[in-house]
């Protein structure tokens, strides 16, 4: 064995949403009419700003053909048919970063991003695979997919405006009692 090879890497698979320009505007716009509510919960309250935020499905009907191209893509990666799905939006203003973190705390089998905006020098998506790091430079429309349980951070929003995503992860179906 050569000592020299880098160890191996994760896949990581990129897609990009057909008529993302036109979705985007309708995410956006239902996002900012949504996301204000006292029903939406938050969590993770870091560097003062909530890094999740969830908002029901149901009210934001804006979200299907982003959560269907993901579902869909998912479902060819890990070549199974029946998958659960969650999701929350990440916003982040100027200035802000995301921490270092992984999605492996329940039984995800796949997690992914999908990018609403991302204006330039809002911050790159930063995987890290062993001694490997992976520069993902965001753009709207661009969805990636990755293990759950790869490392990953996002570098600070240095542009003066906000970049919106929406992360998954996709695990076996949930049992119904």
């Amino acid at each position: 064995m050569d000592d020299t090879l880098p160890a191996a890497i994760s896949p990581i698979h990129f897609a990009g949403i057909p008529n993302a320009a036109a979705v985007n505007v309708a995410l956006l716009a239902a996002y900012e009419r949504e996301s204000r509510h006292e029903r939406v919960r938050r969590t993770h309250h870091f560097g003062g700003r909530f890094e999740n935020i969830y908002i029901d499905a149901e009210q934001l009907s804006e979200l299907a053909p982003v959560q269907g191209f993901a579902l869909d893509c998912a479902r060819r990666i890990l070549d199974r048919e029946a998958l659960h799905s969650g999701f929350w939006f990440n916003e982040m203003g100027p200035g802000h970063e995301t921490s270092l973190h992984t999605h492996e705390e329940n039984d995800e089998l796949l997690s992914a991003v999908y990018y609403v905006s991302a204006p330039p020098d809002s911050g790159r998506l930063v995987l890290k695979d062993d001694e490997a790091q992976i520069l993902v430079t965001p753009r709207p429309g661009l969805l990636v997919l990755f293990p759950p349980d790869l490392p990953h951070l996002v570098e600070p929003n240095r542009s003066g405006q906000t970049r919106l995503s929406v992360a998954f992860n996709f695990g076996p179906p949930q049992a119904v009692a």
